[in-house]
């Protein structure tokens, strides 16, 4: 007898990963529900949640991408797929796309009713990309188009609306380049070898082909005349006599020719010796500068600290909020977060209004007046009247201190900021965007948190390794684009939802984090830039810190802040959750009750476009908040 709190989406997930298990026809295989991004390892895969609920969308969601990822594990060989690769991001992401593609085809073609739940999968991706409401071919991914236009001429099968509408932009222009080529597609999909040389020609097809490498065929090849060229052969001897008879005979037969012959074989020698004595002789008189260098060191990980090491980065992301969740789910999240801070709300809108009073009294004009050039100044031709011998008189507006400006707030994802901090930050976050935005100053606000918890896949790829010594930062990075600088605030509002999302906040490298907002607002165009980072704690990964020297993280952060403010490049200020983050960042203040976030960074952010100096240093000069 089941209990009351039984999931009842269990029997279904269930369900769909023994169903997964028999199509990729490995029964070891292990399959687990994620918030992470759907995907596949060696030995699992990882499907995308399901709530109890069970709305139909993540029934449709869930089953598609189970039949995908089990079919290319059935039929997708990994070591050949990497054989092919090409090295060229566009040629890697074409192969890539077209290897999709043909799992998808054969399984369908071995087993129809995949072919249906695959539509859905692809239909929800396109819906969540906007592809349906592209309009031209240079918006449209190439890589996509050409996947699904693979799966459609192999399938026959029409795809869903919005996917047809990427592939309907680019088909034309891909079969006017590859049409030759695609003709052969039906004979290539069941080898999987022969198909990775197929999509090398198309792509080089497409315009690509200086993305492809070298061809690995050509290289086994010219291994193998390389072998059979050994001169240590042991045909060799024989064919040498032959040569010393045939030389023989023809001495024999033609003296005088011999006698010319070695004359010139000798003048050559000569010729080839002096050139090498000559070459010799440039090589020691060249000067050390023009020597031949070894090759340059890899960069190092980190601009502030080049000791600082990472284990691996291959599993880390930089993401999208709205890529971590589907649209109806972050609209469901979104109205839970509000619902949450509703009693919060009237205080904080008021100390926005404050914030928003403040910077737009000084966005008010302003002007210097009796300048000799400028726009004429109306209100002072009286005197010009009165007597005509006076200069006419000029104004020019004043530049308001704020204006060019970008404001970055680097939000704490990490799992001691669940509950109640976490949706005030959020909620703050969102309305600071919306008033800035009105006061024309750009917002972009970022997250970060790591994938895992303890390690994740960069843990186990380094216990595979025999766990080496000083790994260095030993967990897969999650950092998070809740909003772009010049996204509009109504389009990204949803995305803050996110933080309410269960299991999304785990561990926080806060070095790392930092150095990443860093470098977004150092490309930014904006003459000024400020960085606000909110956070609960110090930096604390145990995976990291188990391995390495117990302040690892901590010195990284230190070492990060250090490099930000010496290069002046951006404004860097900070607030401390119950943590009293002043021994980290020069300004920074502290609140001990996460209700006076909201006060703490309208206060800060007003104090910095204050035209009084100092008032600005007076509150920039806190230590914590009263």
């Amino acid at each position: 007898m089941s209990k009351q709190n039984d999931n009842p989406a269990d029997p279904f997930k269930k369900a769909v990963a023994e169903a997964a298990k028999v199509i990729a026809d490995d029964p070891e295989l292990t399959v687990s529900y994620s918030v992470d991004p759907p995907g596949a390892t060696n030995d699992t895969l990882r499907l995308p949640q399901v709530s109890r609920r069970m709305t139909r969308e993540e029934v449709l969601l869930a089953r598609g991408t189970a039949d995908a990822l089990a079919l290319r594990h059935k039929y997708h060989d990994a070591a050949t797929f990497d054989r092919y690769l090409p090295p060229g991001n566009m040629a890697r992401d074409l192969y890539e796309a077209m290897e999709t593609a043909r799992c998808e085809a054969v399984g369908a073609e071995a087993m129809p009713g995949t072919a249906s739940n695959i539509d859905h999968k692809i239909a929800n991706e396109a819906l969540r990309k906007g592809y349906g409401d592209i309009k031209e071919a240079a918006e449209a991914p190439l890589p996509v188009a050409a996947g699904y236009l693979i799966r459609h001429l192999a399938t026959g099968r029409d795809l869903p609306k919005d996917a047809a509408n990427v592939m309907a932009l680019w088909r034309g222009y891909i079969e006017g380049q590859a049409g030759g080529t695609l003709e052969d597609l039906d004979g290539m999909l069941s080898d999987q070898a022969a198909f990775a040389k197929f999509a090398r020609q198309v792509i080089s097809d497409l315009g690509y082909g200086d993305q492809l490498g070298d061809d690995p065929d050509e290289l086994d090849d010219t291994e193998e005349d390389e072998a059979e060229g050994d001169p240590d052969d042991q045909d060799q001897p024989d064919s040498s006599g032959d040569d010393d008879s045939d030389s023989e005979d023809d001495v024999d037969a033609a003296p005088e020719q011999s006698q010319e012959q070695q004359q010139d074989a000798a003048q050559a020698s000569v010729t080839l010796d002096d050139m090498a004595e000559a070459e010799m002789a440039e090589e020691a008189e060249m000067p050390d500068g023009d020597a031949p260098l070894e090759p340059p060191c890899p960069p190092p990980h980190s601009e502030a600290d080049p000791d600082y090491t990472v284990y691996e980065t291959k599993n880390d992301e930089e993401i999208r909020a709205e890529d971590l969740a589907e649209p109806a789910e972050l609209e469901r999240l979104r109205a839970y977060l509000d619902q949450q801070l509703d009693p919060l709300k009237g205080a904080v809108s008021r100390l926005a209004n404050k914030l928003q009073r403040r910077l737009q009294a000084q966005q008010n004009r302003s002007w210097e007046f009796d300048r000799e050039e400028g726009m004429l100044d109306a209100g002072r031709l009286a005197r010009v009247v009165a007597n005509p011998t006076t200069p006419l008189s000029f104004k020019v507006e004043k530049d308001t201190e704020f204006r060019d400006t970008c404001v970055t707030l680097l939000l704490d994802n990490s799992g001691s900021m669940r509950g109640r901090p976490i949706s005030i930050a959020a909620i703050c976050a969102d309305v600071l965007a919306r008033t800035l935005e009105r006061c024309s100053v750009k917002t972009e606000i970022l997250g970060f948190t790591t994938r895992a918890w303890k390690g994740g896949l960069c843990r186990e790829g380094w216990l595979a390794e025999g766990r080496p010594q000083q790994p260095g930062r030993l967990n897969d990075l999650r950092h998070i684009i809740y909003k772009s600088a010049d996204a509009p605030w109504r389009r990204a509002r949803p995305n803050l939802g996110l933080m309410m999302k269960e299991g999304l906040l785990k561990e926080n490298i806060d070095g790392e984090a930092l150095e990443w907002a860093h470098k977004r607002m150092v490309g930014r165009p904006e003459a000024r830039k400020i960085l606000m980072v909110i956070s609960d704690g110090a930096p604390v990964d145990d995976s990291t810190l188990s391995v390495n020297p117990a302040n690892y993280l901590e010195k990284h952060l230190r070492d990060v802040i250090a490099m930000v403010e010496k290069k002046r490049q951006v404004e860097l200020i900070a607030i401390g959750i119950g943590h009293d983050v002043t021994r980290y960042y020069d300004r920074a203040v502290t609140i001990t009750d996460v209700e006076q976030l909201a006060g703490a960074m309208t206060e800060q952010l007003a104090s910095l476009f204050d035209s009084d100096p100092r008032a600005r240093a007076r509150v920039m000069g806190m230590k914590r908040a009263s």
